[in-house]
């Protein structure tokens, strides 16, 4: 059975600690960086191969960036030889595009959801679509959290401690 590694993104490292606190890891080693010209690098500092991944990456703050990093994450993990991927989004990038409102729109959340797919997410779990018709992808599994399920669960968590 593969390990799991916590990778965090440089959107939110407080959530991504947090969530590696909770479970009892440590969050494996990453280095992002920019390069002169603003492109991204990321570096994974440790092995993955064989390993099942989870890279924590929101879609907030500087968007773009963010989105651009998650996806060099996954694909440097992917070619590294990762089991398996998963992208935990708690703030899916573009989702407020997720339908064509008007002729030549894009639908931009579709694409993002592709180009996760393409750069190797095999998983991706993200919270409070925009819209639940939202197809965020079709090549790779993916869990869609909301407020509901997670007030319920700390709810029972929190009867349970009484």
């Amino acid at each position: 059975m593969p390990n799991i590694k916590i990778f965090s993104g440089s959107s939110h490292p407080d959530l991504s600690q947090k969530i590696a606190d909770r479970l009892g890891l440590e969050l494996a080693k990453v280095v992002t960086k920019k390069f002169s010209n603003q492109e991204t690098c990321v570096e994974i500092g440790e092995s993955v191969r064989g390993e099942d991944v989870y890279i924590v990456q929101s879609g907030c703050g500087e968007i773009n960036d963010n989105l651009m990093e998650l996806l060099i994450m996954i694909n440097a993990c992917k070619i590294a030889s990762a089991s398996r991927v998963t992208a935990v989004i708690p703030c899916f990038p573009y989702a407020r595009q997720d339908k064509k409102d008007k002729s030549r729109a894009p639908i931009s959340a579709k694409l993002v959801a592709n180009m996760l797919s393409v750069s190797g997410a095999d998983h991706i779990i993200t919270m409070d679509l925009h819209a639940s018709q939202i197809q965020v992808n079709e090549h790779s599994r993916t869990t869609r959290l909301t407020r509901e399920m997670i007030i319920t669960e700390f709810g029972k968590c929190f009867a349970t401690k009484m």
